[in-house]
């Protein structure tokens, strides 16, 4: 390092870079010096408070853009805060610059500042200027800014509102609606109106309230001005009338209204201008407080012509045309080539244009007698055209009366011998005056017969056919009828009065469509008759007839229905020939519109189990269209129900299979307008004698029913026994009966046997034993049986059955024994009672063997197996008659209760109890048989109803 400083290379290189850096720093001290900038000096403000602009000038260095800050005074609050860059005024060298406030400028003060900039580079600020506001201590007056603006609709506008020193704000309204506040000072507060729309001419008023006076201010919203249409044209071929269209309304009134000029003269009072002299060029100036719209015109004279009205019209009139005269104020008009138009009113209005160089007067064609017409008059330049000029006044005139046509007349049979002889009134246009008369005269080649006046309101004339056909030879009498008026009379209108015999066509039906009745017919081959179509209401004899004539050839007509009624039916007739002979070639009849008919006259009877409804046919009159038929219903509470549709020719009608009560029906008949009104009529069926049926189908019923149990029965029958009549078990008797079977030794009491007599006379006298004499017992004895007796000690007793019921007795069990004595042939009973012992049987003799019977009482001694069925049992034979010593009871039963030594011995220790010969039950009963008697009895019952469904057994 210490060489390289003492070298000399190295000291030579370090010399120049030092002095660059000497004047690098040199330079700079002398560019900072040049920045430094000054500040804006006597800075001034101008106000604008109409516009709310504020006008900043001051002077200053170099410096070519400024900082300028604007803030109000009292709350230091920044209102504009930017960089700008401001004029130079040459002459004074000041700087300006112009700020528009949002806020009105008497709101508040406001402070400004500036200061210069030059790049990054500023100077200091400059003093504040103040700009004083209404809100001063010294203004302590309520106050609202601004005041009467006028703003074009859609502006924003803020106001404010100063209140008077020591008051207390509250609110600010624009019209009825309170608007949201922003405090500028300590006594200033502002509101923003937005988007404002136009108001009325009067304007709309801003209001703010405090404690203390209430102030106010107006603001106008309108529009600038935008005229349209703007044309200048001549009326006396020397000067110009000037028009324009004001375009829209600007909501502007009075000193705010739009002011208009035509080439600098004012025009304010209309929207038209007159000028003294054709320019060929004009200018139109529109403007108000919001803004000025200018429209430009440019014509030859020859293109713009106007003509005025005509005067003072006149005519001379006659019975077919008239000559109308007017008079014109400019005499420059007679050499100008005009085209003019007349509107002619009459019983129409036509307009006819006329030309001509100066035109005074026109001639007009083509009127009516009698007629009063209006006129009036206006003209355009025929060369150029520009427009019509105006109509001149009404001009009335009326034409003079002429002599009336013919008018139209046709024979009407109102009968076979009478007619009427009718005519149409003459209108207007044909009558060409007020008629006076009409004249009828009825004649015959040329020589007439009546001649009858009569008064302008009759259009008929009566005529007997009979007694005029009578007068006449050829048949040709004719009527003719004459209109008068004071200009003259018409022509005479002739009908014959004779019609040509033929048969009636049929009536066919008449088709009506929008345009009326349309008719065709077919022309005879070689026909050169024209026709006449009459038509007039089918039942109103005293109603007006109309016609049409039509010339020969047609083939059909639309005869127009305008005057006719819906609902009537019509009658329509086309004759051919009507000059000479009219013949009746074809008839209709129809209605204009067909409308419901009208009720029916109903009836209603009951004819054995039907309901018969019966009606009336519906009048003609009263049917109101072409029939169709009849709906019959029946009223279920508020429902109709169809029965049925019934044609027209039908008026009866059956219900049948209806049940006893009350029943209303409904009957309506219609056409193709729809249903009539309602017939109602109401019964109560009363039960029929039709019962025979259901009687003798319930009793079918039963009897197949019947048939069918008998049926099931049959095939059940062996179940049907068994469940209902079931063998009687063999009684279980006490002791021991298989013993071998001997003679009792026991001799019988004498009166043992006990003889009934066969029917005797009943005597309830003699209902008791009697004693009978043994001889008479030995004689009986004798017959009972081949084995010995003892009659020495024998006695018989007469016993008489006391038998009260004498209807049959009915064995219980068809099988039981041919000894039952139970016959319904005996009232009383041979019984003998035998004395029976434990160990005894009786002596059985070669009757017994033989199976014999005998006519006495025999016990059951055999045992029977309880529950075992009973086959029938041979016939019981009475014993033989082994003791003697008379009646003796059977004492030598069993008790009911053996002992257990007994029971041991026999299952059967007791007989039971003895039993009658006319009964099948014990007197006394077993209780253990009864016990399960009634067991077998309760499972049997129950049981039979299954065995009987689900048993396949016969």
């Amino acid at each position: 390092m210490p060489r390289l400083l003492n070298s000399p290379t190295s000291k030579s290189n370090c010399g120049p870079v030092w002095v660059a850096l000497v004047l690098l720093g040199i330079s700079a001290l002398n560019t900072q010096a040049k920045t430094v900038l000054s500040v804006p000096q006597q800075v001034s403000l101008s106000p604008n408070f109409p516009t709310q602009q504020l006008s900043i000038s001051w002077l200053g260095g170099e410096a070519t853009t400024f900082d300028l800050i604007i803030f109000t005074t009292e709350f230091k609050e920044t209102i504009f805060s930017d960089t700008v860059s401001a004029v130079v005024n040459q002459d004074s060298g000041r700087h300006q610059w112009t700020w528009t406030s949002v806020e009105p400028l008497e709101c508040t003060s406001l402070s400004v500042q500036i200061r210069s900039r030059e790049g990054e580079t500023t100077s200091e600020w400059s003093e504040p200027q103040i700009l004083e506001g209404k809100d001063l201590p010294s203004n302590s007056e309520a106050q609202m800014f601004p005041q009467d603006r006028i703003v074009p609709a859609g502006a924003n506008t803020t106001f404010c509102c100063i209140v008077e020193e020591g008051k207390e704000f509250k609110s600010i309204r624009y019209e009825n609606t309170n608007m949201p506040v922003k405090r500028l000072s300590r006594r200033s507060y502002a509101i923003t109106a937005i988007f404002q729309e136009a108001t009325r001419i009067t304007g709309s008023n801003v209001i703010c309230h405090s404690n203390g006076p209430i102030t106010g201010a107006t603001i106008f919203v309108g529009y600038p001005p935008l005229p349209s249409w703007f044309k200048c044209e001549t009326r006396d071929l020397i000067s110009a009338v000037c028009h324009w269209d004001k375009g829209r309304y600007t909501n502007l009134g009075g000193r705010r209204r739009t002011r208009y000029s035509v080439n600098n003269r004012d025009c304010s009072e209309r929207n038209m201008c007159a000028l003294s002299q054709w320019d060929g060029n004009w200018t139109l100036v529109a403007a108000n407080p919001l803004g000025q719209y200018n429209l430009t015109d440019s014509a030859e004279l020859s293109h713009r012509v106007y003509p005025v009205a005509p005067l003072n019209l006149s005519h001379v009139a006659h019975a077919w045309n008239a000559t109308l005269f007017w008079e014109w104020t400019h005499s420059s008009y007679s050499s100008l080539a005009l085209v003019c138009q007349v509107e002619l009113a009459g019983r129409s209005t036509t307009v006819r244009d006329f030309f001509g160089v100066g035109l005074r007067s026109v001639f007009l064609t083509d009127l009516h007698p009698d007629e009063k017409y209006s006129v009036q008059v206006r003209c355009g330049a025929q060369n150029n055209f520009w427009k019509w000029g105006d109509w001149s006044e009404l001009h009335h005139f009326k034409t003079k009366p002429y002599a009336p046509d013919a008018p139209s007349v046709w024979l009407w049979l109102t009968s076979d011998n009478t007619g009427l002889i009718v005519w149409k009134p003459l209108t207007r246009l044909q009558s060409h005056g007020k008629i006076l008369r009409y004249s009828v005269t009825v004649g015959n080649a040329g020589k007439t017969e009546l001649t009858e006046s009569l008064s302008p309101e009759n259009h008929s004339f009566p005529v007997n056919l009979t007694r005029w056909a009578s007068l006449s030879h050829d048949n040709r009498v004719r009527a003719a009828v004459v209109a008068e008026n004071v200009a003259g009379t018409s022509p005479p209108a002739i009908v014959p009065l004779r019609f040509r015999d033929v048969e009636p066509p049929a009536l066919a039906q008449a088709a009506h469509n929008s345009s009326g009745f349309s008719l065709s017919w077919q022309q005879n081959a070689g026909s050169t008759c024209s026709y006449v179509v009459e038509w007039c209401e089918t039942l109103c004899l005293n109603c007006s007839v109309d016609w049409i004539r039509l010339d020969a050839g047609n083939t059909n007509v639309s005869i127009p229905s305008a005057n006719l009624l819906p609902g009537v039916r019509y009658n329509f007739s086309l004759y051919g020939c009507p000059s000479d002979f009219p013949v009746l070639m074809q008839r209709w009849q129809g209605y204009k519109e067909e409308l419901p008919p009208s009720r029916v006259e109903l009836k209603i009877a009951q004819l054995d189990c039907d309901v018969v409804l019966s009606w009336e046919e519906v009048p003609l009159e009263k049917r109101r269209g072409f029939l169709l038929g009849y709906n019959v219903y029946i009223s279920n509470s508020s429902q109709l129900t169809l029965l049925e549709k019934l044609d027209a020719s039908r008026r009866t009608y059956t219900v049948s299979g209806l049940p006893a009560g009350s029943y209303k029906f409904v009957v309506k008949a219609y056409t193709s307008g729809g249903e009539g009104t309602d017939s109602i009529v109401s019964i109560r069926l009363e039960p029929c004698g039709g019962l025979i049926l259901p009687i003798l189908t319930s009793m079918g019923i039963v009897t197949l029913l019947l048939a069918t149990v008998a049926l099931v029965c049959y095939k059940k029958r062996r179940w049907v026994k068994t469940a209902f009549y079931p063998d009687i078990p063999e009684p279980k008797l006490p002791g021991d009966w298989s013993r071998t079977q001997e003679p009792m030794d026991v001799k019988p009491f004498p009166h043992s046997i006990v003889h009934i007599l066969e029917k005797p006379e009943r005597d309830p006298y003699k209902d008791a034993l009697v004693v009978i004499p043994e001889e008479e017992v030995d004689d009986h004895a004798e017959g009972t049986g081949d084995g010995p007796v003892d009659v020495d000690e024998r006695q018989s007793l007469r016993y008489y059955n006391q038998v009260v019921d004498e209807r049959p007795i009915r064995p219980r069990y068809p099988d039981s024994s041919a000894s039952s004595l139970s016959s319904v042939d005996s009232a009383n009973t041979d019984v003998t009672y035998t004395g029976i012992s434990e160990g005894f049987q009786p002596h059985t003799g070669p009757s017994m063997s033989s199976g014999a019977t005998a006519g006495g009482y025999q016990p059951q001694m055999r045992p029977v197996t309880l529950g075992g069925n009973q086959a029938s049992p041979e016939p019981l034979v009475e014993p033989q008659v082994v003791g003697c010593g008379g009646y003796k009871p059977q004492s030598s039963w069993l008790i009911d209760s053996p002992t257990e030594a007994d029971e041991r011995m026999s299952p059967t220790p007791s007989l039971g109890s003895p039993t009658s010969v006319a009964s099948t039950h014990f007197l006394l009963s077993d209780r253990e048989g009864d016990e399960q008697e009634r067991r077998q009895t309760s499972s049997s019952a129950a049981a039979w109803l299954t065995n009987l469904l689900f048993s396949a057994k016969p």
